[in-house]
């Protein structure tokens, strides 16, 4: 299990507007902005403290920049959540990398889709099971 994980941003505020729109529905929440080192904001489930996904401006100052190869995926409660995150990522500045649907090469009951955020992060939102 991870503590978090961290992504970069050049315009926290468009990124904040996208990530609320995505991962809410999901059934995330916002935590507190961060209050060590640059500014940024992270979701986690409710009721916990770790893990979080973290979106923030980089430490050493430098232009964050995606990875390639690297990806973050979030489970969704439902088929719909998967589709409303997706439509999310696209109605709040995000690109379309796989349309929601089955993606039985993984798994029989593997929903899923794909999208870049505003700053060309990949992620991935999955539903399994019935």
């Amino acid at each position: 299990m991870f503590s978090h994980v961290m992504i970069g941003a050049r315009d926290l505020d468009a990124m904040a507007r996208f990530y609320d729109a995505v991962l809410l529905p999901l059934g995330l929440e916002r935590g507190p902005d961060s209050v060590a080192g640059p500014r940024g904001i992270c979701y986690r489930l409710p009721g916990t403290r770790h893990p979080t996904f973290d979106v923030q401006q980089p430490f050493d100052g430098e232009p964050p920049t995606p990875g390639n190869g690297c990806m973050v995926a979030f489970f969704a409660p439902s088929r719909a959540a998967v589709d409303a995150a997706h439509a999310a990522a696209l109605a709040h500045g995000g690109s379309d990398e796989g349309r929601p649907g089955l993606r039985e090469r993984y798994a029989p009951d593997y929903y899923g889709a794909y999208m870049r955020d505003p700053e060309g992060n990949k992620l991935h939102v999955v539903h399994r099971g019935a």
